[in-house]
């Protein structure tokens, strides 16, 4: 009882998506910090929280597998790390034709600090074999399956949540994996994955297994339900790809949609972030086809989380305004008026429209 009392608390400030499993948005207040607190930060889960042992495995193709306690990964050098993370699904309610999956409007997206052990310092005690391409990671959330699966092989009654990684990334010291015991400074709740989880920076949060038991190295590449089933991109005309980075996107954060403010100067604030490495330029747009201004971007403050960025705005005309922000990325991405169609509406990352009424 007392753990259901606990997830009631934890859970109080969010909006529920899905009672059962347990999916809910952050309020729009928790992208306006830096870190989003830990009972605003949005939840998704494919099952149940799950009851863990508090071991975690490392074996498959490896030359020494071993078995870790909490105790054992705290005694490694830990690193904390700041990181957005994102559903794939945010903004599906978005997209038309409306795609299958949990109806996430725009705030399935958060960012907290982590702590918690390197997985390549992990890999390294165990030892990959020269053979090893993939690593599978295993959470201890398993059940049925609320959604229609994709993969025929797919057993729905009993069905755990996997995903791999290629062993290439997974062991890359410059990727910063994480398992994490920590976020926010303090031990993981149950929501969050508790007693660790992946953190995978740049990719969309589906890597960043929660409730972790088993990371397994493979000689072939993972087949899946929720690898080579769900989180794809099925394009309607090319071919099928998988669900990695984040997209580039801004939010505007204030201010709020539908707001009503007084006539003067006005400063438009909001979010940026990407997977594809830092975004280099937000602008604003006042109009539905009109030209786009520079926001003032602020410089990141770490490697693998949004930044902040601001607008001043004579809003000096009584009436209603619309207010639109695109990010563009070190990579050359820039968002798109409307985000390629797939049938599943992962990687939704079109321009938002937003808008106020001055008076």
């Amino acid at each position: 009882m007392a753990v259901a009392h606990d997830l009631e608390q934890a859970r109080a400030e969010l909006t529920v998506i899905n009672p059962a499993p347990f999916n809910a948005e952050a309020p729009a207040e928790a992208l306006t910090g830096e870190i989003t607190p830990t009972e605003l930060h949005y939840v998704r889960s494919n099952f149940a929280v799950p009851e863990h042992e508090g071991a975690l495995e490392v074996g498959g193709a490896v030359e020494h597998p071993i078995t870790l306690t909490l105790d054992d990964l705290r005694a490694l050098p830990a690193v904390e790390r700041a990181v957005t993370l994102e559903c794939a699904g945010n903004g599906r309610l978005e997209m038309r034709p409306l795609p299958t999956g949990e109806p996430w409007g725009d705030y399935a997206v958060s960012t907290a600090r982590w702590t918690g052990a390197l997985l390549h310092q992990v890999l390294e005690q165990a030892q990959p074999a020269p053979g090893g391409v993939e690593v599978l990671f295993r959470g201890a959330d398993h059940g049925r399956y609320h959604l229609q699966p994709i993969l025929p092989e797919t057993n729905r009654e009993d069905l755990r949540f996997e995903r791999a990684l290629p062993l290439t990334h997974a062991a890359d010291p410059e990727a910063e994996i994480l398992i994490a015991y920590e976020m926010n400074g303090q031990p993981l709740t149950a929501d969050h994955g508790a007693p660790f989880r992946m953190i995978v920076p740049h990719w969309y949060a589906v890597a960043s297994v929660k409730w972790l038991q088993r990371i397994e190295v493979l000689t072939e590449p993972y087949s899946g339900e929720f690898q080579t089933g769900h989180y794809i991109y099925q394009w309607p005309d090319r071919p099928h790809e998988p669900v990695a980075l984040m997209r580039v996107r801004a939010r505007i954060t204030d201010p709020a949609p539908g707001s009503v403010i007084a006539a003067g100067t006005c400063t438009v604030r909001g979010k940026a972030w990407s997977g594809s490495g830092p975004v280099t330029r937000v602008e604003v747009s006042l109009t539905g086809e009109g030209e786009w201004h520079p926001a003032q971007l602020e410089q990141p403050k770490g490697p693998y989380q949004w930044q902040d960025w601001s607008f001043e705005w004579d809003a000096a005309d009584v009436g209603r305004h619309t207010l639109r922000a695109r990010a563009t990325d070190t990579a050359g991405n820039v968002q798109p008026e409307i985000s390629p169609w797939n049938r599943l509406g992962y990687g939704n990352n079109a321009i938002e429209v937003s808008y106020v009424d001055v008076t």
